[in-house]
This record gives C-alpha cells, structure tokens and sequence, in this order.
C-alpha cells in the first residue's frame, strides 16, 4: 500500500496547533482555495450537529471541485480515533466516501519545548490499480506539495513571532 509522511516543526505549544487541527476552522484554512472545499455536514457521535470539536466519531461530508473542472466530488471524512495526552496528540481520519478506495491519513503531534513537531502519515490506494501504480511518483509530487503548503500555511497561522501587539 502506497504511503507518504511529512514532518514539519512549529513554533508554537502543542495545545494551540492541536486546538486548530481540531476544528473545522483548521480544514477549512489549510485546504488551498482552487479545490473550492465546502463542508456540507459535519455530524458528532451521537448525531450532534456543528461540533466545536471534532471528535473521536464525527463525520465530515464535504465536497471538492477543484480548478472548478468536471463535477463536484462528494467525500466522507470520518474521525476514527482521537487521543491527547501530555506532550502528544493524534488524531486519524480515513475516508468513508469518496473518490479514493483507502484513504487513512494520521495526525500526529509532539511537544518539544514550547514547540510542536507535526507529522502526516497517509496510507491511500488510487482508484486504477496497477496503472497508478506506476503514476504513483506524480501523485507523490501533488501529495508533497499539499502538505508542504498544509504545513505552512499552520506554521503562519499559529507560529509566535514574537511581535507585541496591544
């Protein structure tokens, strides 16, 4: 099964960058503006609506259209798990509906200091077997870029740069 991981460090305390990660606010920021993301639902557990917080359980139904070309792509994100302890957090999603046949990406967080090493961890199958196999070094290229750009458009939004401001 193909994967793809990126690391990154974050000038901030493991609390603010698990906080952003946590909402549908930080989805929403760090998709980039020509996949025309809009979320169509977002459902708890327990059938709760509008969730402050994504929770171990939730489903997410949004769509994709990006560079608005061809039809809009439903997807069902699903939080499988969600943990936080002292120093470290995690959360994993995988996709229920969508345009992937296995989509399981791992959100990892560490305290280091007063700073947080984030970790993507992506385990995907793409929809045409063999032939994307051998396309997977291209779409290696999309997922790098992504999550280059997913890691710091975080780092801009919640690193401490140190400035008073009043």
């Amino acid at each position: 099964m193909p994967t793809y991981r990126r690391r990154t460090r974050i000038a901030a305390p493991l609390e603010r960058v698990w906080e952003f990660h946590s909402r549908v606010e930080g989805l929403t920021a760090l998709t980039p503006d020509w996949m025309n993301l809009r979320i169509d639902s977002v459902v708890g557990p327990d059938g709760e609506r509008d969730l402050e917080i994504l929770e171990e359980g939730t489903r997410i139904r949004m769509s994709l259209h990006p560079f608005g070309i061809g039809p809009r792509r439903g997807w069902t994100s699903h939080i499988r798990r969600r943990r936080s302890n002292p120093g470290r957090a995690y959360f994993i999603d995988d996709m229920e509906e969508g345009p992937l046949p296995r989509w399981e990406h791992t959100h990892l967080f560490f305290a280091d200091g007063d700073e947080t090493v984030l970790v993507d961890d992506l385990e995907y199958r793409m929809p045409i077997g063999i032939v994307t196999d051998r396309l997977d070094p291209l779409v290696q290229l999309g997922f790098e870029a992504m999550f280059r750009d997913r890691h710091r458009k975080t780092g801009s939004l919640l690193e401490e740069t140190g400035d008073e401001t009043s």
